[in-house]
């Protein structure tokens, strides 16, 4: 039987990710530059997401599926242009993975 295409997540500059650890959880990030295997600048930003520019261990961002089209070491004023122009929250608020965070949160909140 043929094989089926393998479809993965890449670490690459303008993926969105999503904090999985930390104070940071359940917010999403864009990765600006990779500085090693293992670590990465990230940008929020700010004015949309709520998180600056660090850096971070890839082991706590859990990649999505969308990807911005930007330059490595983007500036945050390009950055949230870009989010804006290409629509990331509309995007990200209609993926399955939001949808079902949406649904924990608000079961989460329900009392007896």
């Amino acid at each position: 039987p043929p094989m089926a295409p393998v479809t993965r997540k890449l670490v690459q500059i303008g993926r969105v990710a999503m904090v999985n650890y930390g104070p940071e959880t359940g917010k999403l990030v864009t990765i600006i530059n990779v500085i090693d295997g293992t670590r990465v600048l990230v940008d929020g930003p700010r004015s949309i997401t709520g998180i600056s520019r660090q850096s971070f261990p890839i082991k706590r961002l859990s990649l999505t599926s969308i990807v911005i089209n930007i330059t490595r070491d983007a500036s945050t004023t390009q950055l949230e242009k870009r989010w804006k122009e290409q629509d990331i929250m509309t995007k990200w608020k209609a993926s399955g993975w939001a949808k079902k965070q949406e649904i924990r949160a608000k079961r989460a909140g329900l009392s007896d």
